[in-house]
């Protein structure tokens, strides 16, 4: 972590309302991919990542450890997404939203209907499988970063990576 980082967090604990704007500024746009990923719908995104940076806000100060900043963070838009996604299951069908952010903007025809055929199958996962593909191959967190977000042992992270690759390999096989 950089000092700069690490000075803004500590500013924004002491209530420094510039400090945490930096903050929200340096990570807004990582706070919305990770949301988007998960939720695979835009504004549901963007609404998650106010509401995660509402959070953050007010319980900031009784964070811990400021090296675990952006673990913290990612760990109150995991828990806002997976609430979310809960009660969608209940009430509608999942995965009406655009499907444009999960991999990169490719020009192609084919490696387009590749990346919506992959988005549209990884919505078929359960939640907690979702979020840990989402974790490992959207966001780049590795296995320890994903069970301390999590609060999940480190085991319980790879037995569900796992499955989750194998499940997703299913539906990618099926929905040909």
């Amino acid at each position: 972590m950089d000092e700069l980082l690490y000075q803004l967090i500590i500013e924004a604990k002491r209530g420094n309302e510039e400090a945490f704007s930096s903050l929200v500024t340096r990570y807004k746009r990582q706070v919305f991919r990770h949301a988007f990923a998960m939720v695979n719908d835009r504004m549901e995104a963007e609404d998650i990542s106010q509401e995660a940076f509402v959070k953050a806000y007010f319980s900031i100060s009784k964070l811990n450890n400021e090296y675990g900043f952006v673990s913290w963070l990612t760990r109150i838009v995991s828990n806002l997404c997976y609430d979310r996604i809960k009660k969608k299951e209940k009430t509608v069908p999942f995965g009406n939203g655009e499907k444009d952010l999960l991999l990169s903007t490719y020009s192609s025809h084919n490696q387009s209907q590749m990346r919506m055929t992959l988005q549209e199958a990884m919505q078929e996962l359960s939640v907690e499988y979702r979020t840990v593909l989402v974790l490992r191959e959207v966001e780049g967190y590795s296995y320890n970063e994903m069970a301390e977000i999590l609060h999940i042992p480190l085991g319980t992270v790879k037995s569900r990576l796992s499955a989750a690759r194998e499940l997703l390999k299913k539906e990618l096989v099926r929905g040909d």
